[in-house]
C-alpha cells in the first residue's frame, strides 16, 4: 500500500504571456479538471498580480509530482519549486442534509 503525501508547488509565470501561453489556457484547465477528479490535485490558485501560481498535490513521492507536472500544458513556461508538506489542513463547507419536505 503506497502512502500519499501533500507537496506544494510554486509556479514562477513568465515575465511575458505569449499567445503561444494564452492558447494552452483551455488544454491547461481541462487537465487541472482531470487532476482533480482523479484526487492528484488538491488546491490550484493564481495571482497574475505577482505572477504566482500555487498547487498542492497528493502523491507518494517528489517524483510523482513532477510526473503530474509534467502532464500540464503549460509547465513548460514556467519555473518550479516543489515542497513536501509536514501536514495539509483545509476546511470544507458541510453539506446540508438531503429533505424529503
Amino acid at each position: 500500500m503506497t502512502r500519499d503525501y501533500q507537496f506544494m508547488v510554486v509556479f514562477r509565470l513568465p515575465e511575458e504571456l505569449t499567445d503561444e501561453f494564452l492558447d494552452l489556457l483551455p488544454q491547461q484547465r481541462a487537465r487541472v479538471t482531470e487532476l482533480f477528479e482523479d484526487g492528484v490535485l488538491l488546491s490550484y490558485a493564481l495571482s497574475l498580480e505577482h505572477s504566482r501560481m500555487w498547487a498542492v498535490f497528493n502523491a507518494a513521492s517528489e517524483m510523482a509530482v513532477l510526473e503530474h507536472l509534467a502532464t500540464l500544458p503549460l509547465s513548460r513556461f514556467m519555473q518550479v519549486q516543489v515542497s513536501m508538506l509536514t501536514f495539509y489542513n483545509t476546511h470544507s463547507e458541510p453539506v446540508p442534509g438531503f429533505s424529503l419536505n
